[in-house]
């Protein structure tokens, strides 16, 4: 495990905190799909770069 894939997964649990946090305070709902898009991405991204997959 790198510090990129480390780095990535982090923020993609930060952004999910955001997704809740933002739910929770009645956010408009498009605000709240944009940062699960980057959650995905961020998440996936760093488990992707794992070395377990090779």
């Amino acid at each position: 495990m790198n510090g990129l894939s480390t780095i990535l997964i982090v923020v993609g649990l930060f952004l999910l905190g955001g997704i809740y946090s933002f739910a929770k305070q009645k956010m408009p709902k498009s605000l709240i799909v944009l940062l699960a898009i980057g959650a995905v991405m961020c998440l996936s991204a760093g488990v992707l770069r794992l070395d377990v997959w090779s």
